[in-house]
């Protein structure tokens, strides 16, 4: 039986590299104007479905302090080879007033909080069965 430590972090399959989700924490996220918006802080997964649906970005802050996180929806991401990184069809003015939240303050992610995620990006809805 394989254990944990024998199970590859990285697997090709055909084209589609899969990457642990632990891997994915920390990857840097630029907007459609190439600066850096911030990082990827989580991933919010489709209970039922299993898919991503959003992607928590950490902006600001040093040491913890002044941080806050934006949902943003999973559709408005890419993958950039070039930077080892993603690519958001966002920018920073747009981050503005999205909504957003401070580490001592998570919003409960329901569907009404995903509408107004969505709603806010102009993104189709997430199917949430």
């Amino acid at each position: 039986m394989a254990t944990n430590a024998e199970i590859p972090v990285q697997v090709s399959v055909g084209r589609r590299v899969l990457i642990s989700a632990d891997d994915v924490r920390g990857k840097a996220v630029h907007g459609r104007d190439g600066d850096k918006l911030g990082t990827v802080d989580k991933l919010i997964l489709d209970e039922c479905t299993g898919q991503v649906a959003y992607i928590i970005l950490s902006t600001g802050g040093f040491l913890g302090l002044g941080q806050s996180y934006h949902p943003i929806p999973w559709a408005a991401f890419r993958y950039d080879e070039k930077r080892g990184g993603y690519a958001a069809a966002i920018d920073k003015r747009l981050l503005e007033g999205a909504p957003s939240f401070r580490p001592d303050s998570a919003p409960v992610f329901d569907e009404a909080y995903g509408r107004r995620v969505t709603d806010y990006y102009q993104l189709p809805p997430m199917d949430i069965a």
